[in-house]
């Protein structure tokens, strides 16, 4: 027995009842890959309970029709359930007044109103807007835009290699040009808590304003935006158990008030006539057209529902998740975590070496495991550790001490199995791929036979991963950008030429970081390597790819990659045939 399996579990608390908390989440309740599923992407999107699910279906079965100036009934009930849902949310993040939270679909579109009319008002050329390393692209690209627009600059407070934001940095950023810190209180990619409060209140002291981004806090945090005295505070009601679509943005009333609308047409508006128009009071005048009215049904339930079992309580065993879980991943060889700040959330980001996060992520789907792999929307935060990306692993009220052992069991077996790719030069002539049938029909008729023979796809997976394990590497002089696939969720290289000595036959290399990309390249250079280019255009791939399954069982992100593969090589064919031509 390895090291690993000997370290115990701390014992839950008997108050915090998971398994009933458990039996709330239908979805829960299945199997992937024939494997019990162990959903860790609650940071992506979190899973829904039942009262959440019921209150949608209840609206739209009884109460639905439009709200607000209705005078039926059912548009009154409509009114009705949907304000009420305003204030079970208001007072979920402590705001003082209904009129300083704005509905919106998210915490995307919150910030991005935020930085479209009080960042505009605000922000001047040769003005400052301050960010972290740390931030999300959604708290990222509006402010840049912004800055474009504005001739303003953007400004980067860094990390530690703990993935802590670095105080003394951030205070000595801040100067008389500086408008504006927008900032996440949690760290979607590294689960970092930053000391929110405290920046605040630093800001505040030199006249600048203060926007969250709250999309991984308010789900696990006892958030009071009264207290934290915050300028904007942003959040999403699909990571915090409510429904997709909906989310909010509190901002301060004199702030509110000051602000240009972000969209217009409907609810926004108090009295129109082609000569004017004046807007509606808060918080409707941010809230043009009609408004996702179960949504924000579906989030106060979900409110209710997490006051319920109580956030205290949710936290605190989130926590013995995510120590558990540390515990465990930074005993496996070969694992490295990527973000150990002192104070996190139920967020565990890891790398294995010489193994890419797609790959770690594919297998441990196929044991039933579902966690995050990429950049996570965080590619400047990557860039700081010098990574492309990690295995992210996040945590709920709904997960358990067993999930965290299936997970870590699975990956030390995953992390034992990696290994180091060659490393190829480019020394003279390397071999290129020879036809593998007489015509890419003939080579897809040879893939498609084992592929009918193999009815479970996690077989499938596994051979593809397998085939990938031994594509020949690529030569490292040939991997430079004008061979790199764009589009894909790997880093992917092709190099394609005319087989010396032949008027209009294609051979090409291929490489990615991922094993399971590569098996798609290697399928690929099964059917196109060495073949004749009139024959390469010609060939039906949706048609091939519907044949053996990858149309529904590879992911919509690898389907378009595989296709930007392919379109890569069929290019590359057609330029050959018109030449000839």
């Amino acid at each position: 027995m390895s090291v690993i399996t000997t370290i115990e579990p701390k014992m839950k608390p008997p108050s915090f009842d998971v398994e009933r908390i458990r039996r709330d989440f239908p979805i829960l309740d299945q199997k992937v890959h024939g494997k019990p599923l162990v959903y860790f992407d609650t940071a992506a999107s979190s899973q829904k309970p039942r009262v959440v699910i019921d209150a949608i279906k209840h609206y739209y079965e009884n109460d639905h029709a439009n709200v607000h100036r209705g005078v039926h009934a059912l548009s009154e009930r409509a009114t009705e359930r949907y304000e009420e849902a305003r204030v079970a949310i208001q007072k979920f993040i402590g705001a003082p007044c209904l009129r300083e939270l704005i509905f919106t679909r998210g915490t995307t579109e919150a910030i991005n109103l935020v930085a479209q009319t009080f960042g505009r008002v605000h922000v001047h050329a040769g003005d400052e807007v301050i960010l972290t390393t740390l931030e999300h692209h959604s708290n990222i690209v509006p402010w840049q835009v912004l800055c474009w627009e504005k001739h303003a600059n953007l400004r980067v407070a860094p990390v530690n290699d703990a993935g802590e934001i670095m105080l003394d940095e951030l205070a000595k950023l801040i100067n008389p040009a500086t408008k504006i810190i927008s900032i996440a209180h949690v760290s979607n990619a590294l689960g970092t808590i930053n000391p929110i409060k405290e920046i605040i209140d630093l800001a505040h002291k030199r006249g600048v304003y203060v926007v969250v981004d709250g999309a991984q806090a308010v789900p696990h945090l006892r958030v009071d935006v009264r207290e934290l005295d915050c300028d904007f505070y942003a959040f999403s009601g699909h990571k915090m158990y409510g429904p997709t679509g909906i989310g909010g943005l509190y901002g301060k009333p004199q702030h509110l008030e000051l602000m240009p609308p972000y969209q217009t047409g409907g609810d926004m508006i108090s009295y129109v006539s082609f000569a004017k128009t004046t807007w509606n009071e808060l918080p409707y005048k941010f809230e043009a057209g009609t408004p996702n009215i179960a949504g924000a049904i579906g989030l106060a339930a979900a409110v209710e529902y997490t006051e319920e079992i109580g956030r205290d309580a949710i936290a605190a065993h989130e926590r013995r998740l995510l120590e558990y879980a540390s515990e465990r991943v930074s005993a496996i060889p070969n694992v490295r975590i990527i973000g150990t700040a002192k104070e996190k959330a139920g967020v565990l980001s890891f790398v294995v070496e010489d193994m890419s996060a797609l790959d770690i992520g594919t297998q441990l789907d196929l044991q039933g495991v579902a966690v995050r792999t990429g950049h996570h929307c965080c590619w400047p935060l990557m860039d700081r550790f010098g990574i492309a990306g990690t295995a992210r692993a996040s945590f709920a009220m709904y997960n358990t001490l067993e999930e965290v052992h299936v997970f870590a069991d699975a990956l030390e077996k995953i992390a034992a199995g990696a290994k180091p790719r060659e490393v190829v030069s480019l020394n003279g002539e390397y071999a290129y791929p020879e036809a593998a049938a007489n015509n890419p029909q003939a080579a897809a008729d040879d893939i498609a036979d084992f592929f009918d023979a193999v009815d479970d796809w996690a077989e499938k997976y596994q051979y593809l991963i397998d085939i990938g394990s031994k594509l020949p590497p690529m030569p490292a002089a040939l991997k430079q950008e004008c061979n790199r696939v764009q589009g894909c969720q790997s880093t992917v290289f092709m190099h394609a030429r005319k087989k010396p000595g032949s008027a209009d036959v294609i051979e090409f290399l291929a490489d990615s970081d991922a094993d399971i990309v590569r098996g798609e390249l290697a399928l690929l250079q099964r059917l196109y390597s060495g073949q004749r280019a009139g024959d390469v255009i010609a060939f039906d791939v949706p048609g091939f790819m519907q044949r053996i399954g990858l149309d529904k069982n590879l992911t919509q992100g690898r389907r378009n990659g595989l296709a930007e593969m392919v379109k890569r090589v069929q290019r590359f064919a057609g330029e050959v045939a018109e030449k000839k031509a």
